[in-house]
């Protein structure tokens, strides 16, 4: 969502900010700005345009100290009196990600102190609470008032009376120290950094850090110093760059061969230790709970019939922001498995807290971000290498969660004397196969571009599909509608009976995801309710299925069928789809409205 930039050098770090503010657009902002300090006082700039233009503003401008924002509007408009750095009194600069729960409580008092709000935000709230906390010690000030704060959040601030120092404090809501050659930086991405730091550390829950032109130190919640582990930059040179590809979706569409490529990289065999377990958590456990948001759940809801198919254990997958606001019965056996592409999603790392606190200890996060909470939180983890992941709508990161969570299944069904060795072995083949398997499926881009443009005429779509392949139909209607902004649902096929099928008309078009499986012939009677009712079908099939196009029906055909590792190949052209249809219909494909990359706040 929101993203921060801070820096404290011996240069001009102007340049460095609004670097760094770029590489984070694709998180998704309706505003943005930037607050240098420059001779004893406080130089903003704010817009709610693009940091293109907010780098035409900042045109000259030198300093060595300064903070910069891209917001994603919570409380109050996206406005540019509502952008971020907020000001305090003309001497302190704040720029915050998060939201803070007890911000009219604060803003009541601080009002009764004189202070003056010119937004609607809890940010300000935070900005003149520093202020009134301030006694030439700004660390301190900073802890004072985060001290005060419920809620989740990361921040970078500044004072006048400070021209060299930046201040950042974070709880709930990531928050990355970076050191460079000739200077400390601040951000909430690592990938903000890149190329200005060398290495970064990654704060922990409750830490306030102050950094300066030659020095870093950081606070803990228990207001000790303490060292942070330093990691080096990764370089992410080829992954801000389109290429030949008119977005960063497409892009990462076609990078999926690659990407499962290299999560599938020197695995030779199956076994716990993929997973880092040596304590045989994996082997124990009972029954598994699967907690996610969004794509990621879809990931999951997949995984629960391969875990069960395979390795006969009872699997649960629940959403997250639902499974840790309910009374549910804690099992210590279960294994959570965790599954967010950034590691740092609110609703995801608060339900493993919350799985924690009831005492379930077997924890597995899989994610695509090495140094996220959730990977360092977690006592067992897999790292997805999907890559840096651009936009919004989630691609290339699914079908690696998906490899991943086949992994698992495979783990847990050996673990258990399940999988014969000829079985894991067949299945190793199937897993190196899938990059071929995935070009095949983009290889059925010009028949998909065919189906968006009837799609760009339409208002609404029903997607269907079942068993294993229904949470597929789930994130094809999920894709399409965040970012053509059609509206589509999903279904189970055997549920059209029990009330969809009186939306099904000449204008609904239905997409069914129709693999050569046990459940095809269901699946065919399914098909002729809706084309009894006057309904288009838009068929996604493999090999052997005698799915034809013919009147009110569009089938595309991939060439083989991939069995249990089907749902990974059969997701690429609905992908496609959604993306074609955004295309034609003009939307930012990549920033979809309302929608962030990385949503980190609840």
């Amino acid at each position: 969502m929101c993203g921060i930039v801070g820096a404290s050098a011996r240069h001009n770090i102007v340049p460095t900010l609004l670097e760094g503010l770029q590489r984070l657009e694709y998180r998704g902002y309706d505003s943005c700005g930037l607050a240098v300090l420059q001779d004893g006082s406080i130089r903003r700039m704010r817009t709610t345009q693009r940091v293109a233009d907010l780098r035409v503003q900042a045109g000259g401008l030198d300093a060595a100290t300064g903070i910069c924002h891209t917001r994603w509007a919570t409380h109050g408009a996206p406005a540019t009196h509502n952008a971020h750095p907020m000001i305090s009194r003309d001497q302190v600069a704040l720029v915050h990600n998060g939201i803070v729960e007890n911000h009219e409580a604060l803003r009541a008092e601080l009002l009764e102190a004189g202070y003056r709000f010119e937004s609607q935000t809890d940010t300000e709230v935070i900005a003149h609470l520093v202020h009134s906390l301030y006694s030439g010690d700004l660390l301190r000030a900073v802890r004072l008032a985060t001290g005060r704060l419920r809620g989740a959040y990361a921040i970078a601030v500044v004072h006048t009376a400070e021209p060299l120092v930046v201040v950042g404090a974070r709880a709930g809501s990531p928050l990355v120290l970076g050191q460079g050659d000739d200077g400390y930086y601040l951000a909430s991405d690592a990938l903000a950094l890149a190329g200005a730091a060398q290495r970064v550390a990654y704060l922990e829950e409750g830490d306030v850090v102050r950094i300066s032109p030659d020095a870093a130190a950081v606070v803990d919640v228990r207001q000790e110093s303490v060292e942070r582990a330093w990691h080096p930059v990764e370089a992410y040179s080829g992954a801000t760059e389109l290429g030949p590809y008119r977005h960063y979706m497409q892009k990462e569409i076609f990078e999926q061969p690659r990407a499962v490529a290299d999560t599938l990289d020197g695995i030779a065999s199956i076994g716990p230790e993929l997973f880092g377990d040596t304590a045989g958590m994996l082997g124990s456990a009972r029954r598994v709970l699967i907690l996610a948001c969004g794509t990621s759940h879809y990931a999951g809801s997949v995984a629960r019939h391969w875990i069960e198919a395979l390795a006969r254990i009872p699997v649960d997958v629940e959403v997250a922001s639902e499974y840790r606001t309910r009374d549910s019965v804690p099992d210590p056996d279960t294994l959570v498995v965790g599954v967010s592409q950034s590691g740092e999603t609110a609703d995801t790392l608060s339900a493993l807290r919350h799985a924690r606190d009831l005492g379930m200890l077997r924890q597995l996060a899989i994610c695509n971000v090495a140094g996220s909470a959730m990977m360092r939180e977690a006592s067992l983890r897999f790292l997805t290498h999907a890559g840096v992941e651009i936009g919004v709508a989630s691609t290339k990161a699914f079908t690696t969660q998906l490899v991943a969570l086949f992994l698992l299944a495979l783990t847990l069904a050996k673990q258990r004397g399940r999988l014969a060795a000829q079985t894991e072995h067949e299945y190793l083949q199937a897993l190196r196969h899938l990059p071929a398997a995935l070009q095949a499926a983009l290889a059925t881009e010009p028949q998909i571009m065919a189906w968006a443009e009837a799609f760009t005429r339409k208002n609404n779509a029903l997607f269907l599909g079942r068993g294993m392949h229904f949470p597929i139909a789930e994130e094809g209607a999920l894709k399409l509608k965040e970012i053509s902004y059609i509206h589509a649902e999903a279904y189970p096929a055997g549920e059209l009976k029990h009330g969809p099928l009186a939306l099904v008309t000449d204008e609904m078009p239905v997409v069914t995801v129709a693999p050569n499986d046990a459940l095809l012939d269901k699946l065919k009677s399914n098909l002729q309710e809706v084309r009894a009712r006057g309904g288009e079908l838009y068929v996604l099939t493999d090999a052997g299925t005698r799915i034809d196009s013919s009147e009110g029906v569009h089938a595309i055909r991939l060439p083989e069928h991939y069995g249990l590792l089907s749902p990974i190949v059969h997701v690429v052209p609905l992908q496609l789809l959604a993306y074609h249809t955004a295309v034609a219909r003009g939307t930012d494909v990549d920033k979809p409205r309302n929608l962030a990359k990385s949503v980190t706040v609840e």
